[in-house]
């Protein structure tokens, strides 16, 4: 199959770097037009567009401006080699055809590369912004742009041929139920966070679980409450799903402050006879001791400024009392140590913990590369929120890390950037975690 691939794109290869180049031809019969524009139409909608092993139009259209993207930028070997024979053919004599044809062939590699790359930047998740942005300042800059573009075109590359394989077997029918658990799913989202259906908390993870046969609900509370008003809004939604649903029970995996809500709600407000799993997810059970630190030592007015501006954001998202600093100061190592002093342990209910750790803050996704050495100064290792120490609870615990220099931070827990991680595939792990629920019988 790959030396299909190679045999196709080398006649693209070809066929490319005549038709940027034929200028000459050309203007010796305007009629070769005829048939060079509908060949470079075509040229510019079939190479990549159909990659064996995916129906998702966006890998596709990724994959199609990968391929053009690396036709685009071999084609400019023998573009400049054409040119440097033809100016020594040319001049001194005449320097009019050297002119028109470098314009020619500059006007249509333009549309190659164009059309290359707006596939990319539309469709690509693995590129983030940060590479959108450094494309974008150096594209205009010799050597250095066509750098970017190769580390552009192998990070699409590797995006597509991952995603086909994530395709390939989320798609075999004998993997087709290995989420199909005796009751549904609820994901739990963290403090500051709203469940949406435009930008989901919880990323690829609910359409992975949900090709696997899960049925999925979601919290839907507010973002930022104290853990007791948060336990008492998720245990009206909770009951609300039973009622609607009549499912008896539902398993329950909670990310962050999320899971010290489902605990509280469990505890207090008689949830626990609904409850079949708890699973919580990097979630400070013993609090944060950096966040006790952060707040102690803000100026009151700064503190209040913050917090009238994220409260006004979060009523801008849906939530109706928000509380910025009732919710912070509920995570604090205080907090915490009185909430495990108050809370039961819930019997009868199924419970466990992961937690991750990075462990280079450089290879990191924004803020949380730069937050992770300040809390590594009070918690040690951390996700670059919440120390170490503070994920284990429940029957089980399980520590997520990594080989390379990534590491795991919070926010990858919820494949909260999309990003596809070397050494933690974020929907593989869920997949296999809800997979153990299902083979308890739950």
């Amino acid at each position: 199959m790959r030396r299909y691939i190679t045999f196709v794109n080398t006649i693209y290869f070809i066929l490319i770097s005549f038709l940027v180049n034929s200028f000459v031809l050309v203007k010796a019969s305007p009629l070769l037009l005829i048939p060079i524009i509908p060949l470079f139409i075509l040229l510019n909608i079939i190479p990549g567009i159909r990659p064996r092993g995916t129906k998702t139009l966006r890998i596709r259209l990724c994959n199609h401006g990968s391929v053009l993207l690396t036709l685009f930028a071999f084609s400019l070997i023998p573009s400049i080699i054409w040119h440097i024979l033809l100016a020594i053919r040319t001049i001194p004599e005449s320097y009019t055809i050297l002119l028109f044809s470098a314009l020619y062939c500059t006007i249509s590699s333009a549309v190659i590369f164009w059309n290359g790359i707006l596939c990319l930047y539309f469709t690509s998740t693995q590129m983030g912004i940060k590479w959108r942005v450094i494309g974008a300042l150096c594209g205009m800059i010799p050597i250095l742009n066509l750098m970017v573009l190769t580390k552009l075109i192998r990070i699409t590359s590797r995006e597509v041929e991952f995603e086909i394989e994530k395709e390939t077997v989320s798609h075999n029918p004998e993997l087709a139920n290995i989420c199909k658990t005796k009751y549904p799913i609820v994901l739990i989202h963290g403090i500051f966070f709203r469940d949406s259906n435009i930008f989901n908390y919880w990323g690829r993870v609910p359409h992975t679980l949900k090709l696997h046969g899960a049925v999925i609900h979601y919290g839907q509370h507010q973002s930022a409450l104290t853990i007791k008003e948060s336990a008492r809004e998720l245990a009206y939604k909770i009951k609300l799903i039973i009622d609607r649903t009549g499912c008896e029970k539902v398993n329950i995996i909670a990310h962050s402050k999320g899971g010290l809500d489902c605990r509280y709600a469990i505890s207090e407000f008689g949830i626990a006879p609904y409850i079949a799993s708890l699973t919580t997810i990097n979630t400070p059970h013993r609090g944060c001791i950096f966040a006790e630190k952060l707040l102690y030592a803000m100026p009151e007015n700064v503190k209040n400024k913050v917090a009238s501006a994220y409260n006004a954001t979060l009523r801008a998202i849906g939530d109706e009392t928000p509380d910025f600093l009732a919710a912070v100061n509920d995570l604090t190592a205080e907090s915490c140590k009185k909430l495990n002093e108050k809370l039961s342990f819930p019997s009868g209910i199924y419970t466990q913990s992961v937690g991750s750790v990075m462990t280079n803050p450089h290879s990191g996704r924004f803020p949380l590369n730069l937050s992770y050495r300040y809390v590594k100064n009070f918690d040690g290792e951390n996700d670059g929120l919440v120390g170490e120490s503070s994920f284990a609870w429940g029957e089980k615990y399980t520590l997520l890390r990594t080989n390379g220099k990534r590491g795991i931070s919070h926010g990858d827990m919820i494949d909260l950037n999309r990003e596809n991680i070397d050494d933690f595939d974020v929907r593989a792990f869920y997949t296999e975690l809800v997979s153990d629920i299902r083979e308890k019988g739950l």
